[in-house]
């Protein structure tokens, strides 16, 4: 505790000494006057106790301008008398377990309805803070019926009623809902209010957030700029209020994919946050994540972490340390390494994060789930399958617990469920969960929202791993026809429907087709990204899969050099993804006749692969990428080592006729003709011919490939 004497009022005693009235003098106690106040200065914890804390104080006075200003805020905020005004104080301070008791406790002192319709109101709210949606409006219900009985019908306590309602079903993800209430509220106000009264604006506000989360986002714009024209005819040029604004427009474009402007109207906000508040102020920190988030969206993830350091900094001097806004912070800094791949960083934030939540909320909290599911995508991205799906089930226990059975964010936990049985070759399983979370979406969303599109994609996406090429296309086009008409037409989610296609279209063996795909994502992502961003890897990626197919050897490695430069700079070391491009840089070599620097690229992949957990189906290609190169060096034995090193791998997580168990064994067939083992070799050909011939087109380029290497073992046999 530091005391600055320049800083003690001449009219106030903010303390005193009382060595000579205590009970034990050798104590030196201090007695504090109530209004005595201090600035938090640090806050750590102890070395030897790390349950206590230490906390670093400075005495501060009534002139001391930040004090004023949250003064003023808390008496503008925090209005009514006793019970109330203490509860509408740990309502905003987050206590909502005690605000929770105390308006319990005044409900059992309520003399008229007035009262008790307030109360209901309250509890309302804190149920909304906690997270228990249902019961909020049920309190929030039972409210409203009170106050129409006492209150005229165009009273303005009625439209907040209908908001907050709205409120708590935009939370459950009923949007329909959300938006009856929300207009309901905007009615009664348009009927009372001036039109440029700024609880228009807030209106316009709320139905514009609706109509950006069911991607109606021309009238999301539509409304959001409603708001700010009001705002600009009521308000000074500087006012914050236009920020808020701003940082709306900002979102909408955030969402559409359009990056520089989310970015030009996120700095427009910040401009006018920057002129009005303290350094510190919570609201900068809001503004600084805002940014990093279109940062990491752009891929530029040096740049989010900048940004998100910066709001973390600031929440750090101005939060409690277990405030639920930390635990968003760790969350944000958390998904940029995870976009590295730097798990190790990964896990250190969620968990600071979960922590933080699981001190703050209580057991069944929706935000729990998120922590769970963010853990859970990380073990995903690892490859340690049985822990992703431990966490992603810890968070569909709570959402089943704490939502509607038809709420979005059941769906988001089908989904990832989906992901890890797709990861692991489980396709069966998957295409049960993606179907699942399908059918929330059908009911849940308008007939054109995008992720209706990512769901499509989504079994598409299966149906392409299980070799049903057709069918996948029949998904994909589905997502794309959603995204034409949801979407601006340079949104990278545009780009990601022409790279599915390009995968299908490549394992049909159609690579002109392929190409074009791939050459209409490639224009996209250069509308939206800078060179080198980290959209561009997959896209290099595909491309020189592609041409791999054509034998275009030279194209095929400067586009996989292309992808390996990129997450080189962009990706942990020790990246999947990185392996990925190794082994296929390594692949293209063997194929150009440089053996020695194919097992060298090989090599790196496996250094990778084998010392983290990754997707079992990656190693087998790299297994059977050296086999082939190995074969290529007549070195059989080794070579045969590999191959049934891959095999073991695909028979495991592959269907009996999967189109790349056909692969391995045309491999094994051509080794076996090499060693002129002509009767294991007829036997393996026979069973890539059988795959081939049911799964595939009948001019494939591998039932081709089959039928020429069944010639030359028929020759022998």
């Amino acid at each position: 505790m530091t005391i600055d004497p320049s800083k003690v009022s001449s009219s106030t005693t903010p303390f005193a000494l009382i060595d000579n009235y205590s009970a034990v003098p050798q104590e030196k106690e201090i007695l504090f006057s109530i209004h005595t106040v201090f600035r938090v200065n640090e806050s750590k914890q102890t070395v030897n106790n790390s349950r206590l804390w230490e906390v670093q104080l400075t005495i501060t006075d009534d002139n001391d301008p930040q004090l004023s200003v949250l003064v003023h805020h808390v008496h503008e905020t925090v209005d009514g008398e006793g019970w109330d005004r203490i509860g509408k104080l740990m309502l905003q301070v987050g206590q909502f377990n005690r605000a929770e008791e105390l308006y319990h406790e005044y409900l059992k002192t309520s003399s008229n309805d007035s009262d008790t319709a307030h109360i209901y109101h309250q509890l309302g709210w804190a149920k909304w803070s906690q997270g228990k949606y249902k019961e909020a409006v049920t309190f929030y219900e039972k409210s409203l019926e009170m106050k129409k009985t006492i209150l005229p019908s165009d009273h303005p306590s009625l439209a907040i009623s209908y908001n907050n309602i709205g409120q708590v079903y935009h939370n459950m993800g009923d949007y329909v809902q959300a938006l009856e209430f929300y207009q309901k509220a905007f009615k009664m106000r348009e009927k009372v209010l001036s039109p440029n009264d700024p609880e228009l604006a807030i209106s316009y506000n709320n139905m514009a957030v609706v109509y950006c989360d069911m991607d109606n986002y021309s009238r999301a714009l539509e409304y959001h700029s409603q708001a700010l024209r009001i705002k600009e005819n009521s308000l000074p040029p500087q006012h914050s209020d236009l920020a808020i604004s701003y940082n709306n427009i900002g979102q909408v474009y955030n969402n559409m994919g359009e990056y520089s402007k989310a970015l030009e109207f996120y700095e427009k906000a910040h401009t006018i946050k920057e002129k009005h508040l303290p350094v510190n102020h919570p609201d900068l920190a809001i503004s600084y994540n805002n940014i990093g988030q279109v940062y990491n969206n752009m891929g530029d993830y040096p740049k989010a972490l900048e940004f998100y350091r910066k709001s973390h900094k600031i929440k750090g001097k101005s939060l409690p340390p277990n405030h639920p806004d930390l635990a968003i912070s760790y969350n944000n800094i958390g998904a940029v390494y995870n976009n590295i791949g730097d798990y190790t960083k990964v896990i250190e934030f969620y968990e600071k994060a979960h922590k933080i939540k699981e001190n703050s909320l209580p057991p069944n909290h929706p935000d729990l789930a998120i922590s769970y599911n963010n853990i859970g995508q990380v073990y995903n991205n690892k490859g340690d399958y049985s822990k992703a799906l431990e966490y992603y089930d810890k968070a569909h226990q709570i959402k089943e617990k704490s939502l509607p059975s038809n709420h979005l964010d059941l769906a988001i936990s089908y989904n990832n469920i989906g992901a890890v049985y797709n990861n692991m070759g489980d396709y069966l399983k998957t295409l049960e969960f993606y179907k699942k979370a399908h059918e929330i979406y059908e009911k849940s969303l308008p007939p054109n929202h995008s992720d209706l599109a990512i769901s499509y994609s989504n079994i598409g996406q299966v149906y392409n791993n299980m070799g049903d090429y057709l069918l996948a296309l029949e998904f994909y086009e589905k997502a794309q026809d959603i995204r034409e008409i949801a979407l601006p037409p340079d949104h990278p989610y545009l780009a990601d429907s022409q790279l599915d296609f390009a995968a299908c279209y490549e394992r049909m063996g159609d690579y002109s087709t392929a190409l074009k795909a791939l050459q209409k994502a490639s224009q996209i992502q250069q509308k939206t990204f800078q060179g080198g961003n980290t959209a561009f890897a997959s896209t290099y990626s595909w491309f020189g899969r592609v041409y791999r197919s054509m034998k275009n050897y030279s194209k095929a490695l400067e586009y996989y050099e292309n992808c390996l430069e990129i997450e080189k700079k962009t990706l942990h070391e020790r990246h999947p993804h990185l392996a990925i491009s190794y082994s296929n840089v390594g692949d293209v070599h063997r194929l150009m006749g440089y053996y020695e620097r194919a097992i060298t690229f090989h090599t790196k992949a496996l250094n990778i692969q084998e010392h983290i957990q990754c997707n079992p189906l990656e190693l087998a290609t790299t297994y059977t990428n050296i086999g082939k190169t190995y074969r290529e060096m007549k070195d059989y034995s080794t070579a045969l080592t590999y191959f049934q090193k891959g095999l073991h791998i695909r028979e495991n997580k592959l269907s009996k006729n999967h189109p790349d168990l056909a692969v391995m064994y045309h491999n094994f067939a051509k080794l076996y003709l090499a060693t002129q083992q002509y009767s294991l070799a007829m036997k393996n050909i026979q069973q890539a011919l059988d795959i081939a011939q049911e799964k595939l087109f009948e001019n494939h380029p591998h039932l081709l490939n089959y039928r020429e290497t069944f010639q030359k073992i028929q020759e022998h046999v």
